[in-house]
């Protein structure tokens, strides 16, 4: 065999592990699923959570599996996050279309102290029917919000009552099983979470 045709055959040799690598590459990336939202499959916080919703039934993550969640912190006198969440959130529901059921939407409440049940439930009302507030004590909720890594702050205002609450704006996404899955960031749009939610309800 001479020099020439030895080399040639080297270079096939390296052609086709480098071909049949970049298959195995290609084949992993198709199987990632690609989101809008921060992919947070694996994350080791966040991972559930004990408390009462707005009609006074304990909750965890578990009363809802089969469902995608979306849970956020929030209160109902907030001047526009907590709104604009909320309004998007039911345009996502809207664009779920026949999957509409299988989302449901989370909102804790950072001011237990003027956030009562009967306040929640209205507030929640106002957005749809199916949405769920959920409320802990002081002590729980500062648990809670070490636990899922949410900042919140009082800051007071002119009066006692007329305090308002600093606090995270972004959401968190729970698979069917209730495994996080996905961090969604204030205002990134109705469409883009509603994809996402509808790709995790194909996997």
């Amino acid at each position: 065999m001479t020099m020439h045709r030895r080399s040639a055959l080297r270079f096939l040799s390296r052609f086709a592990l480098v071909t049949a690598a970049g298959s195995l590459l290609g084949a992993c990336t198709e199987g990632k699923l690609q989101f809008s939202s921060i992919d947070m499959t694996g994350a080791d916080y966040a991972r559930d959570f004990r408390l009462t919703d707005h009609t006074g039934k304990p909750r965890s993550l578990a009363d809802f599996k089969g469902k995608i969640v979306v849970l956020f912190f929030g209160y109902t006198q907030c001047p526009d996050v907590c709104p604009t969440t909320l309004t998007e959130l039911s345009q996502v529901k809207q664009l779920l279309g026949a999957d509409a059921d299988k989302l449901q939407v989370l909102l804790v409440t950072v001011d237990p102290q003027r956030d009562t049940p009967e306040v929640l439930k209205g507030y929640m009302a106002n957005f749809d029917p199916a949405f769920l507030a959920l409320r802990g004590s002081p002590e729980e909720l500062a648990a809670m919000a070490k636990d899922f890594k949410v900042y919140y702050k009082r800051t007071e205002g002119k009066t006692p009552t007329s305090y308002s609450m600093d606090h995270s704006a972004a959401s968190y996404v729970y698979d069917t099983q209730g495994r996080l899955r996905l961090y969604t960031r204030y205002g990134s749009g109705a469409p883009a979470l509603a994809s996402d939610i509808r790709l995790l309800l194909k996997s």
